[in-house]
């Protein structure tokens, strides 16, 4: 009995220790096929121009490709959605925004996830503020001429926008302004930046990556800048604050990798340390530093303390700009 009893001790050892063998050698093993990005913003867009840049050099520290797939629209939601009904295993991620991770749930009535609940936060990769520029015929040489020319003519000044920030940075600036503005949605930033070129819209606030080569060109006009300090990239341009009088206006797009809730903790780290390499890599920081963008490495932890921070920020702002839930 007392031999039997030796045996199963033994045979149950084995058998725990063939279970831990199994997961490390999974957590090892991992990634041992592509990883999909799924990024929720046309291409083009400075979420695809980021997200592709750490998809490359993620594939070269981690040996596997990260292949990034568009699915745009309803501000990113669909995409967010694709990643939160994906398999929790570390092979679908979301090149989240502070439209996906932050502003949707005010946006929106209903979200088909749980937007606080549905994604494990992986990195955060950084921000970068946006550019208020208008068409070169709108006449108007800054941003108080178009606030006194938007006075004059309640509605009649027409502004895009295709993302959270672009909507709520403008209408939290018309609210903080006493103006009247007529908004035009679009499917993609670079298709309202042709139509804001064209004369189709008068105003567009959109991130440095699709304003400053146009704004650099001649092709719009640019006003102002959306965060509290001038950037370096364009420092002629007066923030918001300076160019109006104002005090506490401030809004900025920020990126950050999201996967599935349930994803093993152990494959978040791995992760976690790949992109924060990747942000610390001297040409995705040359390259991008050129659009106002900030990298900034951190752990899951901060980036999930920030995602809290920032729904509570921009449910706020959404609130004082008195946009309607859709």
């Amino acid at each position: 009995m007392k031999n039997r009893r030796i045996a199963g001790l033994l045979t149950a050892l084995l058998g725990l220790s063939l279970g831990l063998g199994a997961l490390q050698a999974h957590a090892q093993a991992y990634p041992n096929k592509p990883i999909k990005a799924i990024v929720p913003f046309a291409a083009g867009s400075a979420t695809d121009q980021i997200g592709r840049a750490f998809a490359q050099k993620m594939s070269d520290i981690l040996g596997q490709p990260v292949v990034v797939e568009n699915k745009a629209g309803v501000n990113g939601m669909l995409g967010a959605d694709a990643v939160a009904k994906s398999a929790p295993d570390g092979y679908t991620l979301l090149v989240g925004t502070n439209s996906t991770n932050a502003a949707l749930k005010s946006l929106m009535k209903k979200l088909p996830y749980d937007q606080d609940t549905a994604f494990a936060p992986v990195a955060y990769l950084g921000s970068v503020p946006l550019i208020v520029a208008i068409n070169n015929d709108v006449p108007a040489k800054n941003l108080k001429e178009l606030v006194d020319l938007a006075k004059a003519k309640p509605t009649q000044i027409t502004f895009a926008s295709a993302s959270t920030s672009q909507l709520v940075s403008t209408e939290v600036l018309a609210s903080m302004a006493g103006i009247q503005m007529t908004n035009v949605p679009y499917k993609s930033g670079p298709a309202a930046m042709t139509d804001l070129i064209g004369g189709q819209v008068n105003l567009f606030t959109a991130d440095f990556a699709v304003m400053l080569p146009q704004v650099k060109a001649g092709k719009i006009k640019g006003l102002a800048v959306t965060s509290t300090q001038r950037s370096k990239a364009i420092p002629e341009l007066p923030t918001v604050n300076e160019a109006l009088g104002l005090k506490d206006y401030e809004l900025i797009a920020y990126f950050a990798v999201f996967a599935p809730a349930g994803t093993p903790a152990d494959i978040v780290q791995k992760l976690n340390a790949a992109i924060n390499t990747a942000a610390n890599d001297k040409t995705i920081i040359e390259r991008f530093s050129a659009l106002g963008f900030e990298t900034a490495p951190a752990s899951p932890e901060a980036l999930a303390q920030r995602s809290k921070a920032e729904t509570a920020k921009w449910a706020k702002a959404i609130r004082d700009a008195k946009i309607e839930p859709q």
